[in-house]
C-alpha cells in the first residue's frame, strides 16, 4: 500500500476534474449536489472522487473541513444507485454500512446524506446510543440501504439480528483514529469480521492521521487500498487566522469578552477542558448579555440535538464545549473558535480550530496560554510544524465593565442537567461602565 500526498498528485494529474458536474453522476445525485449549493471539488475531492467512485478502496488521511464527508457519502450514493443489489439482499441487508466513532458525528453524517439522497428512492437509517431503543430497531423494518451509527448499538441490532451484513456491498469508517481512541476498535473488528470478503465490496477509511495502528486495519481489511495523505504541515485549512494570548487565569474571561465584542461574533465556539469551567464562562457571557449554549459528553442526547439546532440556526451566538464537540460538527459560518483551554492534546488543537474555516470558507482561531495549561503548548506547536502567531494585550482590553444583566441566572443549569444558558438583552455587545482597579475587574470576572 504505497503513500501518494494530494499535492503531488494534484501536480501530476494536471486534466483531472474541478466541478463536480464533470464526474457524470446519476441525475438525481447530481440534483441533491446542486441543491446544497456544491459546485467546484475541494483539493481531496479532486484527488479522491475519480479514486472511489471508479470503485477502488482508499485509506485516507485529511485534516477537517476538506470535504472528505462528502467525498464518501457521494461515493456510497453513486454506487448503491449504478449497481444492483446482490442475489439474496432484502430489507434486512443494508447495501451500504458507515460507522462514526461519537453519535454527534453519526447524526451530522446522517443529516449530510439526507440531502445529497434526497432525490433518490434510498433508504437511510441511523443508530446510536442515548435515545429510544425500540424506536430505533423499528426503523428497520421499512427497509434500510444505507446504515449510519455507532459501534455499540449497530453491534447490538447485529446480534440480535435485527439486520444483516452479509450482502453489504461497502463499508465506510470515519474517524478511524478516534475509534482506537475511545476503545471501539474490538467492536469495529467483530462488524468487519461478519462483512463480505473485501475482494467483494469495496471499504474507505478515512483518518485524521494514518497511524501505523490505523494502516495496520486497513492492511487486514482492506482490497490494496490507495493511501491517500496529506502534505506534512497542512493539518489547518489555510483560510484560519491563528492567534495566541498568553495571559492569566484571571484576565481570560475579561479578554474573551472583550474579543467577542471587538468581533461582534455572531457565530462562535468557545473550547474548554472541563465542564464546570464551561459553566463558570457561559454564566459570565450570560451576564454580560450574549446568547449561549453548552455541550458536554453527559448532556442528555435530545437537549444535545435542541442546543446544537439552536445554534445552527443562530438561536444562539455563542456554543462552549468540551472536546465532544471538536470532531464531526459541521456547522456552516462558524467564524471564530476561542481555546479558553489550550487541549491537553495537542491533536485535538487542530479539531477544535477545524470547526471555523469549512469548505474553503475563512475564520478565527483564538488561543490562551494560561498558567496551567501553558505546558501543552510546545507539543501543539510541534504537532502543527510551527509556532502560532503571539497577540499582544493591551490594559483596556480588560476595561469590560459591568455586566449588562447581573441578575441573568443560569437557565436549565441545575445539578445533573447543566446544558443551557440564554440571555440576550438588547446592546449586548456595548459596555456599560469601567472600573479602574484592575483586581476589581479580575475578581469581577471570575
Amino acid at each position: 500500500m504505497q503513500g501518494v500526498s494530494l499535492l503531488a498528485m494534484k501536480q501530476t494529474l494536471v486534466t483531472q476534474p474541478t466541478l463536480f458536474t464533470e464526474l457524470n453522476l446519476p441525475e438525481v445525485l447530481q440534483k441533491g449536489i446542486d441543491a446544497l449549493g456544491f459546485t467546484s471539488m475541494t483539493d481531496v475531492q479532486q484527488i479522491a472522487l475519480p479514486i472511489t467512485l471508479a470503485g477502488k478502496d482508499v485509506a485516507g488521511q485529511g485534516r477537517t473541513g476538506t470535504g472528505k464527508t462528502a467525498t464518501f457519502l457521494i461515493t456510497a450514493i453513486n454506487r448503491l444507485l449504478t449497481s444492483s443489489p446482490k442475489e439474496g439482499q432484502n430489507k434486512h441487508h443494508p447495501r451500504a454500512l458507515i460507522i462514526a466513532p461519537t453519535r454527534e458525528l453519526v447524526i451530522q453524517i446522517s443529516e449530510d446524506a439526507k440531502k445529497l439522497a434526497q432525490y433518490t428512492e434510498l433508504k437511510l437509517h441511523t443508530v446510536y446510543g442515548g435515545v429510544d431503543y425500540e424506536k430505533q430497531r423499528l426503523g428497520f423494518e421499512s427497509g434500510v440501504d444505507i446504515l449510519i451509527g455507532t459501534p455499540g448499538r449497530l453491534i447490538d441490532y447485529l446480534k440480535k439480528r435485527v439486520y444483516s451484513l452479509s450482502k453489504t456491498e461497502m463499508l465506510i469508517i470515519d474517524e478511524a483514529d478516534r475509534m482506537f481512541d475511545l476503545g471501539f476498535i474490538k467492536d469495529l473488528r467483530f462488524m468487519m469480521h461478519r462483512l463480505p470478503h473485501y475482494e467483494q465490496r469495496q471499504s474507505l477509511m478515512f483518518s485524521a492521521t494514518l497511524s501505523h495502528r490505523v494502516l495496520e486495519l486497513a492492511y487486514e481489511h482492506m482490497n490494496s487500498p490507495e493511501k491517500l495523505r496529506a502534505e506534512e504541515g497542512d493539518l489547518i485549512a489555510s483560510g484560519i487566522t491563528e492567534s495566541m494570548y498568553h495571559t492569566s487565569m484571571e484576565d481570560k474571561l475579561p479578554l474573551l469578552i472583550h474579543l467577542l465584542r471587538a468581533s461582534k461574533v455572531e457565530r462562535g465556539m468557545i473550547f474548554i477542558n472541563e465542564k464546570r469551567t464551561g459553566e463558570k464562562v457561559a454564566r459570565h457571557l450570560a451576564r454580560y448579555g450574549f446568547s449561549v449554549g453548552i455541550l458536554s459528553g453527559d448532556v442528555r442526547q435530545k437537549k444535545r440535538m435542541r442546543i446544537l439546532e439552536d445554534f445552527t440556526n443562530g438561536k444562539l451566538h455563542l456554543l462552549v464545549a468540551t472536546d465532544v464537540a471538536s470532531r464531526g460538527l459541521h456547522i456552516d459560518a462558524v467564524t471564530h473558535v476561542f481555546n479558553y483551554d489550550l487541549p491537553e492534546d495537542a491533536e485535538n488543537y487542530v479539531h477544535r480550530i477545524g470547526r471555523t474555516a469549512r469548505a474553503g470558507a475563512s475564520g478565527t482561531a483564538i488561543s490562551f496560554s494560561c498558567e496551567r495549561f501553558c505546558f501543552g503548548l510546545p507539543d501543539i506547536e510541534t504537532y502543527i510544524g510551527r509556532q502560532i502567531p503571539l497577540s499582544h494585550i493591551e490594559t483596556d482590553m480588560l476595561n469590560i465593565g459591568k455586566p449588562t444583566s447581573p441578575d441573568a441566572c443560569a437557565e436549565g443549569m441545575q445539578a445533573g442537567d447543566r446544558a443551557e444558558v440564554r440571555n440576550k438583552p438588547k446592546n449586548s455587545h456595548r459596555p456599560s461602565g469601567n472600573r479602574s482597579n484592575r483586581s476589581r475587574r479580575s475578581q469581577k470576572a471570575r
